[in-house]
């Protein structure tokens, strides 16, 4: 019976177990939780801006790459994307990645409001160190997800330099046991976009057509990333501000008996500080240097808003006011600090709005609650909408409309109640249109590359040209940019699609190969020792049948 039992399960393992063993263990380790490739995720990203100014290269020169994605502390090589926070990375890993590696992928924190005011200041200085670096390397911004918190932990926690493992055999087994990502944009080579700025202006007639008073803000909106640049105080404040100004003094000028002597001319410019004024400049020329140059033939004075959503205000000059000037006037008249500053032509960029008009001779000044131009808050995609700024924002409307009415009508402090209550109703601000052009400006996306490449009729301008209408005649003025010697160029793509791919690193392939080679080596000697096997087998159990 014992050698009945014997031969059968000699059989067995004689004719097949060997090949079951040699087909099933392959798909056990492939069907392991060890796989090489186990996901892949697909996100939406941001290409840093691409713009030339005065012919001099700025932001990032390329989009498209397929590379190993890792973490701050573990790259090392020209053939890593490095992913991060935004608001984890210093400015002195920034310009070592600029310099050495070829990809830079950062993550926007999850909400801007939980953020310290330390990591907003390091954000904004980051910003500012980018902007200022010409990037030959694919720079792209990702919106926080929980997907990208799972990767972005993952590189950190995965991946264990050499340094950091005690013996070389861990070092070995860390780089084995970790999990990396294959991260790829593609997309085309950067294009030149066909870049059309556009300025409005409508005018109220006054009573004396011999001054005019000129209210100017530019729409567009400078940061990091165009399809990211809200620019909720820089520049849809001022914006605003333009917009509710022309409604109140419309109210006003529409009543002969109270209609102003000065006329006052309402102008929205589409590319501000970012690209130097260049709208504002052209409109410039196109009014000035022409025969008939009557909109702008006696300017009292240019008041340009820039930057007014935040509690104190300053009025920037060019030159010192005069006593008995109008810059003196509306000084008094704001109750706000007067910064001066000279303007250098010498410098890349003008610092305020002001200066362009300053340039051709008129009397300008920016009214802004930003105290130098330099300040990172103006380049920034942090700039977003909040409460706290809108209050700011109504409130400024009011005393700017008050400043300008008082100057307007030659008003002093001593005005009895009755005349007090009625300019108090004439000049009330409308809350709810504020609301609305302040949270419809700052959630577009208002980078030059976006407003100046799309029809004049449709998205930001379309909108504002239609706003500005209700209270004046609106003139919509297009602008080109010389194709020979442009003063500025601008760049697309703008967005492109990233794939992540969840991969095992090439050492692992390495180690699979020979583990797989090491086992076949091992299934191979034992089939060729299995006769020898079996006979010691079948002895030991012959030999137990015959105890019994």
């Amino acid at each position: 019976m014992w050698r009945d039992e014997a031969d059968g399960f000699a059989e067995i393992f004689k004719g097949y177990l060997p090949y079951y063993l040699l087909v099933a263990l392959p798909i056990f380790i492939i069907m392991s939780p060890v796989n090489p490739v186990a996901a892949s995720h697909e996100f939406s990203v941001y290409r840093m801006q691409q713009y030339d100014l005065h012919s001099v290269p700025h932001g990032c020169r390329s989009s498209s790459f397929n590379l190993e994605g890792r973490s701050l502390t573990s790259w090392s090589t020209a053939r890593h994307c490095v992913v991060a926070r935004l608001q984890d990375i210093t400015i002195e890993q920034f310009m070592e990645i600029r310099s050495k590696s070829p990809a830079l992928l950062l993550v926007l924190p999850k909400n801007n409001t939980e953020l310290t005011v330390e990591q907003k200041e390091h954000i904004q200085l980051l910003e500012m160190a980018m902007i200022q670096q010409e990037m030959l390397a694919p720079v792209y911004f990702a919106k926080w997800s929980p997907e990208f918190e799972d990767i972005l932990d993952d590189l950190q926690h995965s991946f264990i330099t050499d340094d950091k493992s005690g013996t070389a055999l861990e070092a070995m087994f860390n780089t084995v046991s970790s999990n990396g990502y294959q991260i790829v944009v593609t997309a085309p080579a950067p294009q030149k976009l066909d870049s059309k700025p556009v300025t409005l202006h409508g005018k109220l007639v006054g009573r004396s057509e011999a001054r005019t008073i000129v209210i100017a803000a530019h729409y567009d909106a400078a940061g990091l990333v165009p399809e990211l640049a809200q620019g909720a105080d820089s520049n849809a404040s001022g914006a605003v501000a333009v917009l509710e100004l022309a409604r109140i003094f419309s109210r006003l000028y529409s009543s002969v008996a109270v209609r102003g002597a000065p006329s006052l001319l309402f102008v929205l410019t589409s590319v501000g500080h970012s690209l130097n004024y260049f709208a504002t400049k052209k409109w410039l020329e196109e009014q000035l240097d022409v025969t008939d140059a009557s909109l702008l033939q006696d300017v009292s004075f240019v008041l340009c808003l820039d930057s007014i959503s935040s509690e104190n205000l300053n009025l920037h000059v060019s030159k010192p006011p005069k006593a008995g000037g109008a810059a003196h006037s509306l000084r008094a008249r704001l109750n706000v600090p007067v910064v001066h500053k000279k303007i250098n032509l010498a410098d890349e960029l003008l610092a305020w709005h002001h200066e362009r008009f300053s340039i051709r001779r008129m009397t300008a000044f920016t009214l802004s609650s930003l105290q130098s131009h330099k300040e990172p808050a103006r380049n920034t995609i942090l700039d977003t909408p909040s409460e706290e700024s809108l209050k700011h924002l109504v409130n400024n409307i009011k005393v700017t409309a008050r400043a300008l009415a008082s100057h307007i009508y030659n008003l002093t402090d001593e005005v009895n109640d009755e005349d007090a209550t009625l300019y108090d109703d004439a000049l009330d601000v409308d809350e709810a249109a504020v609301r609305h052009w302040y949270e419809y400006l700052s959630s577009q996306p208002r980078a030059p590359h976006l407003i100046t490449t799309t029809s004049q009729n449709s998205g930001v301008t379309g909108a504002l040209e239609k706003a500005l209408s209700r209270y004046v005649d609106v003139t919509m003025s297009t602008h080109t940019v010389d194709k020979r010697e442009p003063e500025y160029v601008l760049y697309s793509p703008l967005r492109n699609l990233l794939y992540v791919y969840s991969v095992k690193p090439a050492v692992f392939d390495l180690i699979l190969t020979l583990a797989i080679v090491a086992y076949l080596s091992l299934v191979y000697f034992a089939i060729q020792m299995f006769p020898k096997f079996y006979e010691e087998y079948a002895k030991f159990v012959t030999g137990k049948a015959k105890v019994y």
